[in-house]
């Protein structure tokens, strides 16, 4: 073997010395740097608490229905929370409500938590929260007037439980905060929106029109999160389709078909993480399989069922605690105790003109399609209503389009490789709508216009063939002259009047809307509508959110979309694919924002869009100054503040004075059971009613009114669904309206993957007495056999 010469070996010495001190440094600039540890680029958390309120006497928000108010449940109600931070830099939090609309005041209670609890580390500025518009919740949480007026004013418990919930899952986002990565991934879903106002869509240019291959927005975006040490932790999705599959004349509480998309995934994610699927893990409903995860298939005969059965007769209502049904809930039973749970959420986009009644819209009178430009059937718009996918029946509507939502988010969440990279920053300001001065650029000339006070034409009372007004109103109406005094029916504008005569200014500022409730400038008992607005951007990388304070048709989504984009365009760190979302309803609400030639032809969507014809240009040219700062890292001018109308608030809702029963009666004994020796198969509805008390008593905050039974071996009952299951209702009637007797009626239609054994249904509820102390009681029904 040939030795080396002492030159080589020299050499080698000198090489390796600097390899040493290479590394040595290298570990230095390591420890002296902000750059993380982890392969992540991000800390993620995610989060989620029970938002569901009160399920008696509360008008529901949405459709502006006096009799429209909460008697039960159907599924509840969540938000759910991310927080994306750097791990020593800035920070996003983004919250998705089952919920109608954000609300201003809401939002300011919610900050002043998070600051008491965090000092600055969650401000206006870097917290969106978001509704899904569903028009099945209950109302009363919003400051301004013309929002509360249905629900007779401020309705403390339905606030109350929103900004709650709101906290604590922003609260557990926190807590969660783990390194991880995000991916993104976007696809087409065809079948779960139509243009309700396509009039008005076809008066936008044919240039602009020719650009798009439909009239809505097909597009679902979605982000995956992936916890580094515990897999995929959540998703969030935006898709554009309205929260009003469930009708104006449901009672029922209803996160309508994007709450129920939001539970299909996340128990279609809890399943698949803890057992083997078959195939995708559907059933021939299109609803993901659960309950045989839960509870193992029985091989015992009919015979001996019933006979086991037989000898579990319902008992006696009896006292129980106030968490015993948080106890029984069957996703406490599912979850493993270390590791967060998976949070799903589908949030709302430019929805204003978008319905999920995809059949089209009919006169219930004929059968034919109604009227094109009005809506109407014979002159009349109270006969014209949109067919969902499941029609006549609202829930199978909202089954299928809440099933479709799902379907895609699965199929991209399964699919998404497009990771984040890039900065979290985010912009905000504050903007009065009322009179601000845009600047329009046309063929190279300028122009100023202004926005007007807020005001709502005529048409906004026709409603839309999701829910159509009252009286004579009618959207569309072309019939009108330039002379504006000409504008409106007579009768009306004496009744609008009598509320508040808008001067000319307003009138001509407002053009050619005809205006019914001059809201802007109605200020008794305090303030009818906003004016100041907040408007947001959040970026995670080259992902972008607009937090809009409104509902955006797809066309006006579009612009201000493309506008942002082209802005964002000119800086080189968010590459080539820059991805843009609209979060419609985000921190406040101001109602619809159309394209100023839809605001021409006055439907419901340009008569409900508050600040004039000039509304969308104003809000592009404000985000155009957002993605400006943004880009180049400057900060904005915060604006003027909201006011903060708590104190001033008006409540009419009498509040529950006693809960009574018929003498011999226990709160839970049932009141109408099960037959006796009864089976039950499949597709089946099982029917039980108990004497109950108001559920304004205990809104049963992360528990539950109802309660589906197994019986595991010979005495042991658990728990298989509850308020949380699409299968499962909860109904809750009095007698007559200021009877203190109620009872609640619990309704079960057996799934088809149901396993085959011995059910019974368990209602929990509370009862106030005289001296208004609260008293919880459970009751249940008798066994009964399902095959």
């Amino acid at each position: 073997m040939e030795l080396p010469s002492l030159s080589h070996l020299n050499a080698w010495r000198a090489s390796a010395t600097m390899r040493v001190w290479t590394l040595f440094l290298l570990l230095i600039i390591l420890l002296k740097s902000d750059v993380a540890f982890s392969a992540s680029d991000y800390l993620i958390g995610l989060g989620s608490y029970d938002i569901t309120g009160p399920a008696a006497d509360v008008n529901m928000m949405g459709y502006a229905n006096t009799e429209q108010i909460a008697s039960g449940v159907h599924f509840r109600l969540r938000a759910r929370a991310f927080i994306v931070a750097e791990p020593k830099g800035n920070r996003v939090v983004f919250v998705n409500l089952d919920a109608c609309m954000a609300s201003q005041l809401v939002t300011i209670k919610v900050l002043e938590r998070l600051k008491a609890r965090y000092g600055d580390l969650y401000t206006e500025n870097n917290v969106a929260i978001s509704g899904i518009h569903t028009h099945a919740g209950p109302g009363g949480y919003l400051q301004y007037v013309v929002y509360i007026v249905t629900s007779l004013g401020f309705v403390q418990q339905s606030f109350d439980v929103i900004v709650d919930g709101i906290e604590k899952s922003i609260v557990q986002a926190h807590e969660n905060l783990r390194p991880g990565s995000i991916f993104v991934n976007k696809g087409e879903l065809l079948d779960a929106g139509v243009n309700r106002s396509p009039s008005a869509y076809l008066n936008n240019p044919a240039a602009e029109r020719s650009k798009y291959k439909y009239d809505v927005d097909k597009e679902m975006t979605l982000l995956k999160f992936v916890d580094d040490k515990w897999g995929p932790s959540g998703s969030f999705n935006w898709f554009a389709t309205h929260g009003t599959s469930m009708s104006r004349t449901n009672s029922l509480i209803s996160g309508d078909n994007k709450g129920a998309a939001a539970r299909f995934m996340e128990d279609w994610f809890e399943r698949k993480g803890s057992l083997k699927m078959d195939s995708f893990g559907f059933e021939d409903d299109g609803l993901p399989r659960r309950i045989s995860n839960i509870i193992p298939s029985l091989h015992d005969g009919h015979h001996e069922l019933l006979e086991l059965a037989a000898s579990f007769q319902s008992p006696p209502g009896r006292p129980a605690t106030k968490t015993s049904s948080v106890a029984r809930r069957v996703r406490g039973v599912l979850r493993q105790v270390d590791k967060p749970r998976f949070v799903s959420a589908f949030c709302q986009s430019n929805c204003g003109d978008v319905s999920p009644n995809v059949l089209g819209a009919f006169c219930i009178d004929t059968g034919l399609p109604c009227d094109f430009n009005h809506s109407t059937c014979g002159g009349k718009n109270e006969l014209c209503y949109g067919r969902g996918p499941g029609y006549p029946d609202e829930f199978e509507s909202t089954r299928i389009i809440g099933e479709r939502q799902f379907r895609k988010a699965v199929e991209l969440f399964n699919g998404a490789s497009e990771q984040i990279k890039g900065k979290v920053d985010f912009r905000h300001a504050y903007i009065d709508f009322s009179q601000l001065e845009v600047n329009l650029s046309k063929a190279g000339a300028s122009k100023a216009v202004k926005t007007c006070p807020a005001a709502m034409g005529f048409a906004f009372a026709a409603g839309t063939t999701d829910g159509p007004g009252a009286f004579d109103f009618k959207q569309g109406d072309d019939e009108v002259t330039t002379d504006s005094i000409s504008y409106g029916n007579p009768f009306w504008k004496l009744v609008r009047n009598l509320l508040k005569t808008p001067d000319k200014e307003q009138i001509d500022c407002q053009l050619p809307k005809p205006i019914l409730l001059d809201t802007g400038e109605m200020k008794l008992p305090y303030d009818w509508a906003p004016s100041i607005l907040p408007i947001q951007i959040l970026r995670v990388g080259q992902f972008v959110i607009l937090s809009v304070p409104g509902e955006f048709t797809t066309m006006a989504g579009r612009r201000l979309r493309d506008a942002v984009k082209t802005v964002l365009s000119g800086d080189k760190t968010f590459g080539s694919n820059i991805h843009v979302v609209i979060a419609g309803l985000t921190n406040t609400y101001s109602q619809y924002v159309t394209t100023y030639e839809e605001y021409q032809m006055q439907r419901y969507e340009g008569a409900s869009t508050l600040y004039g014809p000039h509304t969308l240009n104003a809000y592009i040219q404000e985000f155009k100054k957002l993605a400006n700062a943004l880009i180049s890292g400057k900060s904005v001018e915060p604006g003027p503040q909201p006011p903060d109308l708590l104190n001033k608030q008006i409540s009419l809702l009498t509040p529950v004075l006693v809960d009574g029963k018929p003498l011999g009666v226990n709160f839970g004994d049932c009141s109408s059971d099960v037959p006796k020796n009864a089976t039950f198969k499949r597709g089946d509805m099982v029917s039980v009613t108990f004497w109950s008390a108001c559920p304004r008593n205990d809104l049963m905050t992360e528990g539950t009114f109802s309660l589906v039974e197994f019986l595991q071996g010979k005495d042991t009952w658990v728990p298989a669904y509850d308020d949380d299951d699409f299968c499962l209702r909860f109904k809750w009637s009095r007698p007559f309206k200021l009877s203190s007797h109620s009872k609640a009626t619990i309704e079960w239609r057996i799934p088809q993957d149901v396993a085959p054994g011995v059910y019974r249904i368990k209602h929990f509820g509370a009862a106030k007495n005289l001296l208004g102390s609260i008293r919880h009681f459970t009751g249940s029904s008798s066994a009964f056999v399902v095959t």
